[in-house]
Order: C-alpha cells, then sequence, then structure tokens
C-alpha cells in the first residue's frame, strides 16, 4: 500500500491494484496520512521515501 501511494496513483488504480473497493483505499490513505503528520499523498510519499 505504502509504496503504491508513492507511485501518485489514483485511489481507483489503486483499489484496483490490491483488489478492493475504492472507499476501503480512501480510508487506508487517510489513516495513513494521518499517523504521519502529512498534509497530502505526495508529502507522505515523501516521508516514506527519502
Amino acid at each position: 500500500m505504502l509504496e503504491l501511494l508513492s507511485t501518485g496513483l489514483s485511489n481507483a488504480a489503486i483499489a484496483d491494484r490490491l483488489h478492493l473497493r475504492v472507499a476501503t483505499v480512501k480510508t487506508h490513505v487517510s489513516e495513513i496520512l494521518t499517523r504521519l503528520g502529512a498534509r497530502n499523498r505526495v508529502e507522505a510519499a515523501r516521508m516514506l521515501f527519502p
């Protein structure tokens, strides 16, 4: 999941790759951003993969 976030794919594309519903992916992305204290996916990716 974290590696997919760094690719810049949409939530729908990530869901498709993981075979999950988009709503589930949105929840996971929000939780990851919150835990990292990131403002957005790009910032989160930079924090995870400097």
